[in-house]
């Protein structure tokens, strides 16, 4: 599947957002290794270079698109191009640091403690990963895709929310670690234009959708969706959106030895 990254950036101040209030609570004094995981265009990987500018810092992602882009914007930094749920690096890590990537992955009661094993004594892994699955924005893409006009075409994508609640990750990683902070932050998110949330939608969830169609059958998905989702996320008086989005965070600290 394709990205935009163009697409992606529309609304790159509120999707960096999350990623530096997870930094905020990393606690790492002068790690060597750094790995992000999912790092897109690099805009995180690049300020974890910025953070601890004596570590070496690897940027991963599966998009080609992305990386093209990380590189031209940040060529000092080393870029891979993988799968995170196959990523085995040589050196173990100080940091693994994922900002909205791992919702994109299945099977977390094995993907996490996998994980964990690439840490080095005291590391640390850093996720953040957005948990609406269930708001209109989604639920309403996930009901037009399986219905009778999509369902042959569609209907396979629709998934389970990868993304467990807080009580889940706690019972998985609470005996596998020394320290453990876990918490939830809805973000009440002021888009501008006309139908905002389709814009942001175009960027992530929807273009998997919109991949997996041809010829008119794209713009008419895309406008039975733009519809739907003007009626859930009005604009107001101002001209502006306002779309609630909830994040699920995730610290979790190996013990020193």
């Amino acid at each position: 599947m394709s990205w935009n990254p163009d697409q992606y950036h529309l609304y790159s101040d509120h999707r960096l957002r999350p990623a530096i209030d997870l930094l905020s609570q990393v606690d790492l004094f002068d790690p060597m290794t750094i790995y992000d995981l999912g790092c897109g265009t690099g805009n995180v990987t690049s300020i974890l270079s910025q953070r601890w500018n004596k570590a070496i810092v690897v940027g991963l992602d599966s998009s080609e698109q992305m990386l093209q882009k990380a590189r031209t914007e940040h060529p000092a930094i080393e870029w891979m191009q993988g799968e995170i749920s196959n990523f085995d690096p040589s050196s173990k890590a100080n940091l693994l640091f994922s900002n909205a990537a791992l919702h994109w992955l299945d099977n977390h009661e094995t993907l996490f403690p996998t994980l964990l094993e690439i840490l080095r004594p005291g590391g640390t892994l850093a996720v953040q990963m957005p948990n609406n699955f269930s708001a209109p924005s989604h639920a309403i893409l996930y009901e037009l895709a399986q219905s009778d006009r999509w369902l042959d075409k569609l209907g396979h994508l629709v998934r389970p929310a990868p993304v467990h609640n807080i009580d889940w990750y706690y019972d998985l990683l609470s005996p596998l670690v020394a320290k453990l902070n876990l918490w939830e932050t809805k973000y009440f998110q002021v888009l501008d234009g006309k139908n905002a949330v389709l814009e942001w939608t175009r960027g992530t969830a929807l273009r998997p959708f919109l991949n997996a169609l041809e010829g008119d059958d794209v713009s008419e998905f895309e406008q039975e969706y733009a519809e739907l989702l003007l009626e859930a996320y009005p604009q107001r008086e101002d001209g502006a959106t306002l779309y609630p989005f909830s994040r699920l965070f995730i610290v979790a600290e190996s013990a020193d030895t």
